[in-house]
């Protein structure tokens, strides 16, 4: 069987091997994309896309696509204690990840078409890559691309490390509530646990069509009772973690199935190798509690499509000094320690033990009531008095 040649692989077809397949095959580069499914499987992933991630599909030229399978909002209540806090005019967007997946794999032009297949062997060096399908198919080129999101395999056949920043970092839950998006007295709620007891972080409904879709994040192990007893009965476990969300949405019956997802928060170790680059989860898996996630990803493909990958391939070689450029680049070093960063301290915020983290939790509180209390305060003050009418004085 004779080898195909292209100048890039990518492995995974995922939101950053998609991404990035499409952004190189644009700019004129040969690149091939190989997953084991010809459609994406249901996931349950990011449902929640901000103003920056959409930007950045915008930047990568998917806005328009991202937009079509999103259904934005333009205003996020926020709740905290219990109590309704504020609202917020800003645009938000619900999309169901497999949906977005799929719509992007469509946009693969011709000349990229995704290849189905497992690779079983991956060999990389300073001048050329070889990539073996487990139908005995090679496949060879200048660089190849790792974006397999959560899969271990070729990761460790290339020899690189991974470190386990935090494991069994938190659990996420996604379900669909019975009632209609009309039948809410919002556009998209976030409302966050009322205690370190509860080990809620966070819950946030939103439309996706016509459909009022939840995310709950919370910090326990998959051993916790509580979490079966969740998937087993999610409006009681709410009603009785989170008492105040009666008051703001009083049903909260859940239709279907409650998907969740454990989160080990991990990160590739001396990831510098010849001709290989891992790819937004597949170097680093951060905790979706704090959002950002997806703008990892996207920041991932934008700056190795754009800056890193033309400058490469103008002089000979991938060896791992070029591969050491894309590690070290600070929009993505940035972006990467921003998530670790927001990962950590929302754990440590929500259900940290230590003194530092009971006072950070006590000052927060106060801070918090004091800056509603005034926001009410001047809602009252600037809204105009009624004149006083007295007894009509009869001359």
């Amino acid at each position: 069987m004779s080898e195909i040649h292209h100048d890039v692989i990518v492995i995974g077809a995922g939101l950053a091997g998609t991404t990035a397949t499409i952004a190189l095959a644009k700019a004129g580069y040969n690149t091939a994309i190989i997953d084991t499914h010809a459609v994406y499987p249901p996931d349950f992933r990011a449902e929640k896309l901000g103003v920056p991630q959409m930007d950045l599909f915008e930047k990568l030229g998917f806005g328009e696509l991202a937009r079509a399978v999103t259904t934005p909002v333009d205003e996020v209540c926020v709740s905290r204690f219990g109590h309704l806090f504020s609202r917020h005019r800003v645009r938000e967007y619900g999309v169901h990840y497999t949906a977005l997946i799929n719509d992007l794999r469509k946009a693969l032009p011709a000349s990229s078409p995704l290849v189905v297949g497992r690779v079983a062997e991956i060999e990389t060096g300073p001048e050329r890559q070889t990539v073996t399908l487990a139908d005995g198919s090679v496949r060879t080129a200048r660089l190849v691309l790792l974006a397999t999101g959560l899969g271990d395999v070729l990761r460790r056949k290339v020899g690189i490390g991974r470190t386990m920043v935090s494991e069994k970092h938190s659990l996420s839950f996604g379900f669909d509530m019975a009632a209609p998006p009309s039948s809410f007295g919002f556009e998209s709620l976030t409302y966050y646990g009322e205690g370190k007891g509860s080990a809620v972080a966070y819950v946030t409904l939103f439309p996706i069509g016509a459909t009022m879709r939840a995310n709950l994040f919370v910090y326990r192990k998959l051993t916790d009772p509580w979490v079966k007893e969740f998937r087993k009965s999610p409006e009681a476990l709410m009603r009785q973690a989170m008492p105040g969300l009666a008051r703001l949405c009083p049903d909260l019956a859940v239709a279907g199935p409650v998907e969740m997802r454990p989160i080990d928060v991990i990160q590739a170790a001396e990831p510098e190798r010849d001709g290989i680059i891992l790819l937004g989860d597949a170097f680093l898996t951060p905790c979706p509690i704090p959002g950002t996630g997806i703008g990892k990803v996207l920041t991932d493909v934008d700056r190795l499509c754009s800056e890193h990958l033309p400058r490469w391939f103008a002089t000979p070689g991938m060896g791992k000094d070029k591969i050491a450029q894309f590690y070290a680049d600070p929009v993505k070093h940035g972006s990467d320690e921003q998530c670790l960063r927001a990962s950590l301290y929302a754990r440590e915020i929500t259900i940290g033990s230590g003194a530092t983290w009971i006072a950070r939790r006590l000052r927060n509180r106060v801070g918090r009531y004091g800056l509603h209390a005034l926001h009410v305060l001047r809602s009252t003050l600037s809204k105009p008095r009624r004149p006083v009418i007295g007894p009509t004085k009869t001359v």
